[in-house]
Parts: C-alpha cells; structure tokens; sequence
C-alpha cells in the first residue's frame, strides 16, 4: 500500500508511468566527461540523452547516478609518475585501469549532460569519491565490499526489476548490473541507451560477462 501514493502522484501530474511500481530505472553516469568533448568521451555518449530521457516517464522510481572524483583521485593516470592513461596497475583491491582526470567534484566535466532529465531522479548516487578507490559499479566500490547505499534504497522502496541505462556499457553499466544480478535483483540492460568504450575488447567481455550474471540484455 505504501507504493500507491507515489503511483498516483505520477499519474496526477500527466506522466504516462506504465511499469509496475517494483520496477526502477537506472541511470548510469551521463555526465559531460563521458559525452564528446569529455575527458573521457564515450563515443556518441550524448545520443543516449534524448532516449533516456523518454523512457524516464515509464518509471515511477528512477536513479541517477553520477562519477564524482576528488582531484588527484588514485584512478587517475597523473597520480601515477611515468604512467599514461589506460595502463593497468595494481590496486590493494585489484587490477585498475588508469583514466584521464574526469568527473572532478563539482567540474563542468563532473556534471550531468544539460539535456538530462535530472529533475526527474527520486535518487543521485555520487561514487568514487574515496581517494583510494575507484567505483564503477552503482552499489560497490571496486573493492567489492565498500557499498553505495543503493542497494538499501532499492529494497526499502520494494524495488526488485531494474532496467540500467546508460555509460559506459563495457565499465559502469556493467559492473553495476552484474552486481545488481548478485544481489538478487532482476537486472534488464537496454543496449539502445547505452555506448560502450571498448577497450582491447572490453565490450565483448562484458556482454558476455552479464550475460553468465543473469542480466537480460536488449537492443
């Protein structure tokens, strides 16, 4: 019962929600860094935006979240002396890749894409804002065991379909839904509204990778 208030709000107000009230979209890191122009353009990052902001209106709960690094993040390659963008190295969690400077904390770069729908989140997840860690995945540091808080979000709102959206489909989008899926949720990847980076492969490994997870993968 406590769900159908927040359905009727959304009907009340002209938005044509249509998926049931356990279900949940998430948004994963639309940011201007990962869009062309970025310091870590996804290419054709932006073409997502119109999309996803339509399916939004589906949804009676949707989820933003959003890379939001302190300067001098330990992801980043300038951190490491000799050391060029996509080496990896070891981490005390794991192998990392290392990035370019992006998605600084409160930097055009970090911001959402202005034609995002931000409005529109009941919920913004800010990860990788420990110095000493990275974070893809939307409920996990890459430690695998530091979590967001999005999972507690999720099920005290009695959510348990997720649909994921977003960039990058071979990094964020991927390591949140195969988390997702290891939780318990049942996880949707809709490949239209996602672009992937595809480093040395990295595309094929995670479709594959969601798919041995669980993760239904359209588009």
């Amino acid at each position: 019962m406590g769900l159908l208030p927040i359905i009727l709000k959304y009907e009340w107000e002209g938005l044509p929600v249509t998926r049931a009230p356990n279900e949940a979209l998430i948004v994963i890191d639309v940011q201007n860094d990962f869009c062309s122009g970025g310091a870590l353009a996804v290419p054709d990052g932006e073409a997502v935006v119109a999309g996803i902001n339509t399916v939004m209106d589906e949804f009676s709960c949707v989820v933003l979240t959003q890379d939001w690094h302190p300067a001098g993040h330990s992801s980043f390659a300038s951190s490491h002396g000799g050391r060029a963008p996509y080496d990896l190295i070891d981490m005390p969690y794991g192998a990392q890749v290392l990035w370019p400077d992006h998605c600084v904390q409160a930097s055009r770069g970090g911001a959402f894409h202005a034609d995002l729908n931000d409005a529109r989140a009941d919920l913004i997840i800010r990860k990788g804002t420990n110095p000493l860690i990275d974070s893809y995945s939307a409920f996990f540091e890459n430690d695998k065991t530091t979590p967001t808080g999005l999972e507690g979000y999720l099920r005290t709102r009695g959510i348990q379909k997720l649909t994921m959206v977003g960039l990058a489909t071979d990094f964020c989008v991927n390591f949140s839904a195969v988390d997702a899926a290891r939780l318990g949720f049942d996880v949707r990847v809709d490949l239209d509204l996602c672009r992937g980076i595809d480093l040395d492969g990295s595309l094929a490994a995670a479709l594959a990778g969601m798919k041995e997870a669980g993760v239904q993968i359209d588009g």
